[in-house]
């Protein structure tokens, strides 16, 4: 079901500070940058600032995997001994992002691409 790791998101309480410290970080402007998500492509990978994601749950940085079907994906998950953090959302444009923590209370992340 996993097809790769896509996305790490960092929870951000100060969006536009962020942005400076990681772009400083990175050596490169933010390739999307709006008042709900700042995201850096570094070749393959997406690096991603998260101003909400404190108040959906996210208490530090969460890897992405992305999945080919994501209500599968977080039912094995569940099943498996997985506990729900966010239940799937589309986060516009079809994108759909849900997120679980392990059995060792690490977050996972989820992604389907539409």
């Amino acid at each position: 079901m996993t097809q790769a790791l896509a996305t790490i998101i960092y929870p951000v309480k100060d969006l536009a500070r962020a942005k400076k410290v990681y772009s400083a970080l990175l050596g490169t402007a933010p390739a999307q940058d709006s008042e709900y998500y700042v995201g850096f492509q570094i070749g393959n990978q997406q690096f991603g600032l998260d101003p909400n994601g404190h108040s959906n749950g996210l208490n530090g940085p969460v890897t992405f995997w992305t999945v080919t079907n994501i209500r599968e994906s977080l039912k094995a998950l569940l099943e498996a001994g997985a506990e729900m953090v966010q239940e799937v959302k589309d986060v516009g444009g079809g994108l759909l992002m849900a997120s679980v923590k392990d059995v060792d209370n690490n977050d996972i992340g989820l992604m389907q691409n539409p």
